[in-house]
């Protein structure tokens, strides 16, 4: 498993710098990661009609493919680039960014980045072949398209929980508030039903201080409840203008719809969407917040079984970790560990049975070591026993509920290993 390229935790890391986040300008608040995010998912393009059915199939990926907003550059690279409020109103006028009359900060000219910069998608490049694909850098802008006293900005939390929730609201109201003089930000609660279900709350400062310090998030969260049409809705009644979504891949796919809307609308209205997976798994940002901490967390359950199976004649400790499609957090936790005798990820199938497979690995290492401990991510293996294993459907977000592969293991080495006569306490 190739190593990430990835940088910004939360919980018990230091909070993330806000000012890529907070410029009220749409390409300057995180824009490479969420017009990559959102296109490659497959996201539809919203037609000029709307219904339950379409809500579904945006949601799920099966409706068809929207344009991907392509730029040709001169020196034979593409620009995969963001989509913009000045693509389909070309006549909004700008501002000079806050920043600069910013008492509090001591704005240089360095400070600002060029609306042109990009960043590649490849670092290594063959020196006869093309340039590869780019995409719009992040960063505050010399220009934007908000006054400050014009800007009504709402954050909603979408999907499950992850570490550093709190935080991201936190840095996202302070730099608003703090750097761009925005005095209306509104919370959503209770995920996106929350837009046209569930009460709001005013966010400032003062009320988000120590929120960094709990675990959750303060706006609370829930799978499913997207509603295209009460969320626009609820967005043009409120005269909300720019939104801050903070979720996973099916939050992003329901913010590029909502995008989506708001463009047929005409509405002067910014959707910026926040990354959010405890699995590290979007290679378009350094790091994804909630990562470290939970490798830091899986150590303690790795350590617990360590114990375990060394105090036991041919003890075995089984650990299943976080990771759909992707075993980063179960990586890690491995290499900082090294008490990991195999690590199971989705990313590189593996097999029971003959030469090189799991449990000739096992019979070998009890053999030579008296115990071990094996670490599994929950994506891992699943194609070894769907076929014999009924689906288990969908979650709220449209995500796949996987079989129980750490259950499933644990049946398939007792069993096996009874065959050998190796007593399994």
């Amino acid at each position: 498993m190739a190593s990430p390229s990835r940088t910004t935790d939360a919980a018990t890391d230091p909070a993330p710098t806000p000012a890529p986040i907070a410029v009220p300008s749409l390409r300057a608040r995180l824009p490479h990661a969420h017009h990559h995010l959102l296109d490659r998912r497959d996201t539809p393009r919203r037609p000029a009609w709307w219904s339950e059915r379409a809500t579904r199939e945006a949601m799920d990926g099966t409706a068809a493919k929207p344009e991907t907003k392509l730029v040709a550059g001169e020196a034979g690279y593409v620009l995969e680039d963001v989509p913009h409020l000045s693509d389909y109103l070309p006549d909004l006028p700008t501002y000079s960014n806050p920043l600069q009359d910013n008492p509090a900060y001591s704005v240089v000219k360095q400070y600002f980045v060029n609306p042109d910069d990009t960043v590649c998608q490849k670092i290594v490049v063959h020196k006869g072949g093309a340039r590869g694909n780019h995409f719009r850098r992040a960063g505050p802008r010399q220009r934007v398209y908000f006054e400050s006293d014009e800007v009504h900005a709402c954050i909603v939390t979408c999907g499950g929980l992850c570490p550093g929730l709190n935080t991201v609201i936190r840095e996202i109201v302070c730099g608003l508030s703090d750097m761009y003089g925005v005095t209306k930000i509104l919370g959503i609660q209770g995920g996106y039903r929350g837009f046209y279900a569930c009460n709001t709350i005013n966010l400032t400062p003062k009320s988000v201080n120590d929120i960094h310090k709990r675990g959750g998030t303060i706006l609370g969260s829930s799978r499913g409840g997207h509603d295209t049409m009460k969320i626009v809705d609820s967005i043009q009644d409120r005269v909300i203008n720019q939104v801050y979504v903070i979720g996973g891949d099916g939050s992003q796919r329901g913010a590029r719809v909502i995008f989506e809307e708001v463009r047929r609308r005409g509405l002067k209205v910014a959707v910026a969407g926040i990354p959010k997976t405890i699995d590290n798994d979007i290679p378009v940002i350094d790091k994804s917040f909630g990562f470290d901490s939970a490798v830091e967390e899986a150590q303690r359950a790795i350590n617990a079984a360590h114990v375990e199976a060394e105090s036991a004649e041919n003890g075995i400790g089984l650990v299943k970790l976080m990771g759909r499609y992707s075993g980063f957090i179960a990586h890690y936790a491995t290499l900082a560990s090294r008490d990991v005798d195999c690590c199971l990820i989705p990313e590189s199938p593996f097999y029971l049975e003959g030469e090189g497979g799991l449990y000739r690995y096992i019979e070998k290492r009890l053999k030579d070591n008296g115990h071990m401990v094996i670490v599994v991510a929950e994506g891992a293996g699943q194609k070894l026993f769907a076929e014999t294993m009924k689906a288990m459907g969908q979650d709220a977000s449209g995500n796949a509920l996987l079989l129980d592969v750490g259950l499933w293991l644990s049946q398939k080495i007792n069993v096996r290993l009874l065959e050998f006569s190796l007593y399994l306490p």
